[in-house]
């Protein structure tokens, strides 16, 4: 929240407190001629003002995304980003999980009884069309659940039940639960973390969420209201108690069979104008003194007019084909899921507020409010202008504030041209900083790289704000499209909750086996569980609790492994084969490594203050594989024996920034870097990069390809012999006997696999005396040897980013209107398309 004290601010004028009085006239107030950044701001002081929730509808779910991403600065308690869908409403399959289970957590917030002040809600103008249950509807079919209630246990299986959720042994996604005597396990649709209900008897003794990687436990809460896993049951639950006539013409004649046997056919969104006539938007949800802000209504209505109009002609198809099943003309259809654009703007203006409008364009309102504000847009890097002008805002009595990911590298850059900032470390001390700000003296506060932010200037209200676009040219990453957040569990283990018969594991004395299936026996009166693996002469019975001396089966090909004997010894041949493989592989790098354990390299220092503000400007959360990762490469580094160690992990699982951090550990003390890439377009990627990460500091990053001229490669190299170089990325070029560092400290080599025999024998002259940083995503066996057999170090990124999503694959005949709407559907996530045919 680091622009809350800047709302804070702007909601202290008396000109926020007149465009509150403007807003409450029956003309509609328009506020015009500003940015995103400065309408996020003004309308949250506006909304802050007031004490009261806040919703922004906006054209697309684009622009609700990066207005999402803008509020989260804003210090709201609860942001919310309501998702909605660009397909027709009566399309024949329902919408993806995640957009259902983004709408459900919205709305499990507006039904809730507590009081909502501090939230708001960005939303495309789709979610102003008719797509919701009634509100007392989908309230009454929650199940709120409160420390110290009493409970039935089997009551409650029987609600989940009927809510959707699944019951399964260990839960690791949305929708599922489990039950472990007095132990519940919960994974809310509407939640970001599962939550673990603890009873005493009947009582439910205790509520925390957990971690669904770990299963350990988290914060203990105080509630959790449970919503349906989606709007289905509540809808099908309605039709049943009296079908219309229609629905046979709707539904197949299996679906209408799992509808009247209290199943969930697919489809059922289509069928909502049938069981309400008159089904809801978010608008129904909301409290009546929300103040709902029109963003570019003129955009909204003309993406509106466009949906409505597909809509329409995808409602006539189906209208069509009623017809053409029946001639009863008595039966209808209803078309209440989609409304023109008119009459949905019309009532989101029966609530308070406005419209905003970047363009300063004539307009014919009377009560308009032309906001005049100026982007600051400077050449990166050009503190000595920077400097000028703040110091010309202060003399001026401008408040000014700087948001950066490395803002006492801003202080200290802005210091050394005689212009005084002060950084103040906690965002939420609202004391110091409007003390700092009333004394005429700049601010400068924290913030990630996960917002599209640049600077402006509010002459109306006197304030300006700088950002890491103007300081060091660093562009915020922002998404586009609606993402829901969730955490992913990654084990690598035998999980016997995972297993499924006919696996292959392989067994530490008895070799590979199949897995057949858990059962339960007692000895001395005790139950276990016990994994029954099949050999060729018989089944041996694991305990559950002993899954040490089992692991996974993994092979290159997809041929079926030859399974072992119990107690043979094949087994013992295979693992004796196995023993000498790595025993020859030793004794070729014997020499070489044995060099390196003799070498006395550099022993790096600890971190300092530039490498903590470098991780911190880190625009994503690190995984707990990266952190470690990264703390093993540090370790490694601040020994005196040279570093060799493989950083191994799947494509966009985070190799890069875990050798972006050591680069620069390597650099700030003193040394060079050399990274060498397989290819041209790896190597220029790898110098977006790092130039991009290490531009607020005095490196210099270079680049050597084959699109480098014979001029600049000689200075490359003058550079890079006489230590004016601090990061040299390439290919192989970098290997050429022509290429001297003057104090190489580090090595980094992406996909090491990728080079031939002469470049690797030039790398391994390279090695001696340096550290060596290998990534890769599918390193060689030979290279894993090295690796597993100790001689070589290893770090795993095994855990995806939180925004990876996996491959869901559906099958269905060539329909024109199903590709549209899987595109719609992709488009309203924020993915790409890529429609191959086989026709010409």
């Amino acid at each position: 929240m680091p622009l809350s004290s800047m709302v804070l601010k702007l909601q202290q004028s008396t000109l926020t407190e007149e465009l509150i009085v403007r807003a409450q006239r029956p003309n509609r107030l328009l506020m015009k001629g500003g940015g995103r950044a400065a309408r996020a701001l003004i309308t949250s002081s506006i909304a802050k003002k007031r004490d009261k929730p806040l919703l922004i509808i906006v054209p697309t779910i684009e622009e609700a995304s990066r207005w999402f991403s803008l509020l989260q600065l804003m210090g709201w308690d609860i942001t919310h980003l309501y998702p909605s869908s660009e397909g027709s409403p009566y399309d024949s399959f329902d919408l993806t999980s995640e957009i259902i289970w983004g709408q459900l957590q919205v709305l499990s917030d507006l039904i809730s009884d507590k009081p909502k002040p501090g939230m708001a809600i960005v939303a495309s103008e789709r979610s102003l069309q008719p797509h919701l249950p009634p509100r007392d509807i989908l309230k009454r079919h929650c199940c709120l659940l409160k420390k110290g209630i009493e409970i039935n246990l089997e009551e409650l299986s029987i609600n989940l039940s009927k809510l959707g959720y699944t019951r399964l042994s260990t839960i690791e996604q949305e929708g599922t639960w489990s039950r472990r005597g007095d132990i519940v396990d919960i994974y809310p649709v509407s939640s970001e973390l599962p939550v673990r209900l603890e009873f005493f008897g009947n009582e439910l003794d205790k509520l925390r969420e957990f971690d669904p990687s770990t299963q350990k436990s988290l914060d203990p809460i105080e509630e959790i209201n449970l919503t349906p896993t989606s709007f289905n049951p509540l809808i099908a639950e309605k039709l049943r108690e009296s079908i219309p006539e229609v629905l046979e013409f709707l539904l197949e004649e299996d679906s209408l069979s799992k509808l009247l046997d209290n199943q969930i056919p697919e489809g059922m969104r289509r069928l909502i104008g049938l069981a309400w006539n008159r089904p809801s938007s978010i608008l129904d949800y909301i409290d009546k003194e929300t103040c709902v802000v029109i963003d570019e209504r003129n955009q909204g209505i003309a993406h509106c007019k466009q949906w409505v109009e597909h809509a329409q002609e995808n409602f006539n198809e189906v209208t069509a084909s009623i017809n053409n099943k029946t001639n009863v003309s008595s039966i209808i259809y209803p078309d209440s899921l989609h409304r023109k654009p008119q009459d949905t703007f019309k009532d989101a203006e029966s609530f308070f507020g406005y419209d905003l409008s970047e363009l300063n364009e004539s307009s014919h309102q009377d009560n308009s409010f032309d906001l005049s504000v100026r982007t600051n847009k400077y050449s990166p890097n050009e503190f000595a202008k920077l400097s000028n002008e703040i110091k010309g805002y202060l003399r001026n009595k401008v408040d000014v504030w700087l948001l950066s990911a490395q803002p006492s590298r801003a202080v200290s850059l802005l210091q050394d041209h005689d212009c005084s900032v002060k950084f103040i470390s906690n965002n939420s001390d609202y004391q110091a900083i409007i003390r700092t700000i009333e004394q005429n003296t700049p601010i400068a506060l924290k913030s990630s790289h996960n917002t599209e932010l640049e600077g402006l200037f509010l002459p109306a209200w006197q304030v300006a704000l700088f950002t890491d676009k103007e300081l060091f040219g660093q562009q915020s990453i922002g998404s586009a499209g609606y993402i829901r957040r969730r955490r992913v569990s990654a084990s690598q283990t035998v999980n016997p909750n995972k297993m499924q018969a006919g696996d292959y594991v392989v067994h530490r004395n008895h070799g590979i086996g199949k897995f057949l299936r858990i059962e339960k026996h007692a000895f001395s009166g005790e139950i276990r569980d016990y994994l029954v693996v099949e050999y060729l002469d018989g089944k041996l019975s694991v305990a559950a609790d002993q899954l040490g001396s089992l692991g996974r089966y993994r092979a290159t090909d997809s041929k079926h492994p030859k399974i072992n004997k119990m107690g043979g010894a094949s087994w013992l041949k295979v693992k004796e084969r196995a023993k000498k493989q790595v025993k020859k592989i030793a004794i070729d790098l014997v020499r070489l490594y044995a060099e390196r354990s003799e070498a006395k390299g550099y022993a790096f220092p600890e971190d300092g203050p530039w490498q903590l503000e470098l991780e911190d400007s880190f625009a994503f959360e690190p995984t707990a594989d990266q952190q470690k990762a990264v703390m093993e490469v540090k370790r490694d580094m601040q020994r005196t024996t040279p570093m060799d160690r493989l950083v191994c992990g799947d494509v966009g699982f985070g190799k890069t920034e875990v050798a972006v951090r050591a680069i620069f550990k390597a650099i700030t003390a003193g040394k060079q870097v050399a990274l060498l890439a397989p290819t041209t377009v790896l190597a220029q990627q790898h110098w977006n990069t790092i130039s991009e990460r290490f531009a607020p500091y005095p490196i210099k990053v270079s680049i050597l390809n084959r699109f480098r001229t014979n001029s600049e490669r000689k200075i490359i190299m003058n550079e890079l012999n006489s230590g004016k170089i601090d990061a040299l990325i390439g290919t192989h070029q970098i290997l050429s006997k022509n290429i001297e560092f003057k104090k190489l400290g580090l090595l980094v080599i992406d996909e090491e696999q990728r080079f031939g025999v002469k470049q690797k024998e030039r790398i391994k002259l390279m090695k001696k005396d340096v550290d060596v940083l290998t990534l890769s995503a599918t390193p060689i066996p030979r290279t894993l040897y090295m690796s597993l057999s100790g001689v070589r170090e290893m770090s795993l990124i095994a855990t995806p980013p939180p925004l990876r999503r996996p491959i869901k694959t559906h099958l269905s005949p060539i329909d024109d209107e199903i590709i549209r709407s899987a595109i719609c559907q992709e488009l309203d996530r924020g993915g790409a398309n890529i429609l191959c045919s086989t026709k010409n």
